[in-house]
């Protein structure tokens, strides 16, 4: 069978290194302009402010994802980073220059030059949570009880972010009852209420939360889905419900420093999900994780080949609810939970405490309305077949393809795990 091969590249157009130094001192280097080598541009793409904007906090989720994926070895990983990083962008609204400059690094906006950074993020809100996205995100900044918080602050919260913050009432019941309320209503009802109580000795409180149905450009067919083995590793492997497509055209490439088969499907709303299959069972997924930046995945999308495959992809439904304040603190943010200066929001020293996260996460045969199980897309230049089957662990990206953001990002371990 012939395999095509795409060489994927990791340069960074908008990270802080490449993987390899070619010479410690820049004096030592001869420059593009000495040797007559062309410079390299920036992509016509990340011109684009809003464009721009999503890959510097996108690359703050890949930074979110690789802690997630540490502290959780043995278990899927589900995250919605454009919701986390949407609280913390609002919170540096009311940060002065030290503490805002702590959470515009962790958010990449240092490598970007834009004089009005909210009113763009306020841009890419409304592109990704477009009705025909499918998608629900949002954010809440969570005070103690009793704050006084300056109205300056306020209204620049909902100028660009279209909310307001919320002060405890001290009394813990009441409080997750309206908490619980608030995420209902943000995400239509698609998350169940939290059981988690509010904590004590809250000082500021950042809930991001998320939730996405995919619908595929082109269905699944029902009659189709079988219970298939997945291989947990060389020796496990569990039924589960496998979708499957012996016709389907997807964009497929071979990473073979990464020694994976990178498969893309679309998803109705310019989204799509980009799939990362090691070729073992057994073999670690850090590589792949190590090398996600918006920069790599954009290169992949524009490299990726149309093919016809025989396809087969688990039904998921996945859900998160928990803590990322470790995770937060990994990532040179721990400042914000020590000394942090928020006198922009008021005039009594707070700091961060705790920041929650709730996703939930699924797929099933589901596409278009009106949509037939075969689709019109035609392999362009290549008229073999391979097999694509997401039967041992893998990694997924979702993606707005219009902006480039990361959406939501999984490490599926076991499709069993809800």
């Amino acid at each position: 069978m012939q395999v095509l091969v795409l060489l994927l590249w990791t340069g960074a157009l908008l990270g802080r290194g490449s993987c390899q130094d070619i010479a410690s001192n820049p004096e030592d280097s001869p420059s593009p302009e000495s040797t007559g080598e062309p410079v390299e541009e920036e992509d016509p793409f990340f011109k684009v402010p809003v464009n721009k904007l999503a890959a510097a906090i996108s690359n703050f989720g890949y930074d979110l994802y690789r802690v997630r994926s540490i502290e959780s070895p043995t278990t899927n990983v589900l995250l919605s980073p454009l919701s986390v990083a949407t609280a913390l962008s609002a919170l540096s609204l009311g940060a002065e220059q030290r503490t805002e400059a702590t959470i515009h690094r962790a958010l990449y906006y240092d490598m970007i030059s834009n004089p009005d950074i909210h009113s763009t993020y306020k841009e890419l809100l409304a592109t990704v949570t477009a009705p025909q996205k499918n998608l629900k995100s949002a954010s809440r900044i969570v005070f103690e009880r009793k704050l006084r918080i300056k109205s300056s602050f306020v209204a620049l919260l909902e100028k660009s972010y279209s909310t307001r913050p919320r002060i405890l009432t001290g009394n813990p019941r009441i409080d997750l009852q309206e908490i619980s309320n608030w995420v209902q209503a943000q995400m239509k009802g698609k998350i169940t209420r939290s059981t988690r109580e509010v904590p004590s000795g809250i000082s500021i409180l950042l809930l991001g939360v998320a939730y996405f149905k995919g619908q595929w450009v082109t269905k699944f067919d029902s009659r189709k889905t079988s219970l298939q083995d997945f291989h947990l590793d060389e020796e496990r492997t569990v039924k589960v419900p496998m979708m499957s497509d012996p016709k389907a055209i997807i964009r497929y490439g071979l990473d073979t420093d990464l020694n994976c088969k990178i498969a893309q499907l679309p998803l109705t709303g310019s989204m799509s999900i980009i799939f990362f299959l090691p070729m073992r069972a057994t073999q670690n997924l850090t590589m792949i994780e190590e090398s996600l930046t918006s920069e790599f995945v954009h290169d992949i999308n524009r490299e990726l080949k149309a093919v016809q495959a025989v396809l087969s992809i688990p039904r998921l439904k996945l859900s998160f609810e928990g803590e990322l304040t470790k995770s937060l603190q990994e990532m040179k943010l721990h400042s914000l939970f020590e000394s942090p200066d928020f006198s922009k929001i008021t005039g009594k020293p707070i700091k961060l405490t705790q920041v929650e996260h709730r996703a939930g996460f699924e797929w099933n045969e589901e596409g278009a309305p009106g949509t037939s199980t075969n689709s019109d897309l035609q392999p362009t230049g290549f008229t073999f077949s391979l097999d694509y089957h997401l039967n041992q662990p893998f990694i997924f990206v979702l993606r707005d393809t219009d902006t480039g953001a990361l959406l939501f990002i999984g490490k599926i371990l076991d499709p069993r795990s809800t």
